[in-house]
């Protein structure tokens, strides 16, 4: 098996993106939960966000959403960013609080709804332009609840138009990434349901538009790392939404509720070189933190995406090559579980002391006084939630 030396270098460029929204308070659609310390600001978002990098080396980046983290001066938002030792990333789009939208946003029937929600999208572009951002991530709620409610040709015929139009305004370092969700809050047919959808509509546009796989957005059964394997053989994976998930898109810590399913995910992106710079390919979290606290919620988040990652580069490919090719059952399938259960921790530990990191960031972070700073300075105004 491969020596954990060996991957060290890979282990240290790996970044994941934090969303600003998961800092913000969260629930079900029955009670979103208050707790002491949660932010009021998109800037108060930014160092909780900073403070995860801090204790873990692995989140340069804030992901935003628009209108949530709309403010007038996003330069000095970029500054404040970097005075706290990240950078904003990913721009996502909103085009599913309006009234407007009941009915649809880039697939709507009415030109003029279509028109705003193109509009609000290109806006996204102008502050792109003013955080340095690459991607502009677009989910959309758009779909039907009953049979005959909706002519899904016709709807897919707009909404290739609509992201024509937004594609054609990308700066030449921008990407348009567009996500599927299989079902919710549309019951009968979601516009953009699955991978192939959206590979469809992507590939219709150019080499610029790509697709974010949501680990959270699968039936139950679905085979995710084998989306995950196409998408990467078809060039055309541009970023993860980890999360985990037990019923559907339940927004759980990553890796919590099958941490096998997220190594094979993992064994996947080596194997397709989506690990590498040059692939594009962002990771990014996309989780809701309902009754554990929030930080500490994305710092281990972050660590389980780092562990099965650390455990799918040791995965031994040269004996498992041979094994596969020699129709080996049983002995390919030893030599992955192998390295699934093979306990990285005690070296990551000491690697990230020698990186100047807390071996140990969940204690480390409890031990800082953080939590208890935020919640003390934190009072009055009004908390963010995953709505505002």
């Amino acid at each position: 098996m491969t020596a954990f030396d060996d991957i060290a270098p890979r282990l240290a460029a790996q970044a994941i993106e934090l969303p600003s929204w998961a800092f913000g308070n969260a629930g079900t659609r029955f009670k979103v939960f208050g707790t002491p310390g949660t932010p009021r600001t998109v800037e108060e978002k930014i160092s909780d966000a900073a403070t995860v990098h801090r204790f873990t080396g692995l989140a340069p980046t804030v992901a935003l959403h628009i209108p949530w983290d709309a403010v007038d001066d996003y330069a000095a938002l970029s500054r404040h960013a970097a005075d706290e030792g990240v950078a904003l990333g990913t721009i996502n789009s909103n085009t599913f609080q309006d009234e407007d939208y009941k009915f649809g946003s880039l697939t709507h029937t009415d030109a003029a709804v279509r028109r705003k929600a193109i509009d609000h999208h290109l806006q996204c572009l102008e502050i792109m332009e003013a955080t340095g951002s690459r991607d502009l991530k677009i989910w959309l709620a758009d779909g039907t609840n009953y049979a005959g409610q909706g002519d899904m040709r016709g709807r897919q015929d707009r909404l290739a138009e609509s992201l024509a139009v937004i594609y054609s305004q990308l700066g030449m370092e921008q990407r348009l990434v567009l996500e599927y969700k299989f079902f919710e809050p549309a019951f009968y047919h979601t516009d953009v349901p699955d991978w192939g959808t959206a590979y469809t509509q992507v590939a219709a546009l150019g080499e610029r538009a790509v697709v974010c796989l949501d680990t959270g957005h699968h039936a139950p059964g679905t085979n995710i790392e084998f989306i995950v394997m196409q998408l990467l053989r078809l060039g055309k994976l541009g970023s993860f939404d980890f999360n985990s998930r037990n019923y559907a898109d339940d927004d759980l810590i990553v890796g919590a509720a099958d941490p096998f399913q997220l190594f094979r995910v993992m064994v996947e992106v080596v194997r397709g070189g989506g690990l590498d710079h040059e692939s594009g390919v962002a990771f990014m979290l996309d989780q809701c933190h309902n009754v554990e606290e929030k930080i500490p919620g994305q710092i281990r988040s972050v660590l389980n995406v780092q562990e099965m990652t650390a455990r799918a580069l040791l995965l031994d490919r040269v004996a498992l090559t041979a094994a596969q090719e020699a129709g080996d059952v049983l002995g390919a399938h030893q030599i992955l579980m192998d390295a699934f259960y093979t306990d990285v921790r005690p070296a990551l530990a000491a690697w990230r002391e020698s990186r100047g990191l807390p071996a140990d960031p969940m204690r480390a972070y409890a031990a800082s006084g953080y939590q208890q700073r935020i919640a003390d300075e934190r009072v009055g105004g009004a908390q963010a939630s995953w709505a505002s």
